[in-house]
């Protein structure tokens, strides 16, 4: 990688917020959290930064094809507005993160309409 690059991770909210269901999926992603901060220190002197985002469950043929219509009620419950979180959320995160977020390094981005806060 170039100097001054950037390496941007998706992982889950499921690191902050539990549910049935999903330890084998978190537990896949856990890994990778403690990979951007241990990256982060690793590249800093070459001006890349790494950082990871955390959706919450995403409006994805994905997400629907492995839950139940109580499940979807449930999940959407949690987060702002009764709704998952569309890629269209997500995607300008990505993008300030990749252009002027060059100070923004080693951390999670939760981004899931308040789902991990409740």
């Amino acid at each position: 990688m170039a100097d001054n690059g950037k390496v941007i991770t998706i992982l889950t909210l499921l690191l902050a917020a539990f549910t049935d269901g999903y330890s084998t999926y978190a537990g896949g992603k856990s890994p990778v959290e403690h990979f951007t901060r241990a990256a982060a220190k690793e590249f800093a002197a070459r001006g890349i930064s790494v950082n990871s985002i955390a959706p919450g469950p995403m409006d994805t043929p994905f997400f629907y094809g492995q839950e139940t219509p109580g499940r979807v009620a449930f999940h959407k419950s949690q987060a702002m507005g009764n709704q998952l979180t569309q890629i269209e959320d997500i995607a300008p995160i990505v993008r300030f993160l990749a252009t002027e977020g060059r100070w923004i390094t080693g951390q999670t981005i939760f981004a899931n309409g308040g789902y991990t806060t409740r």
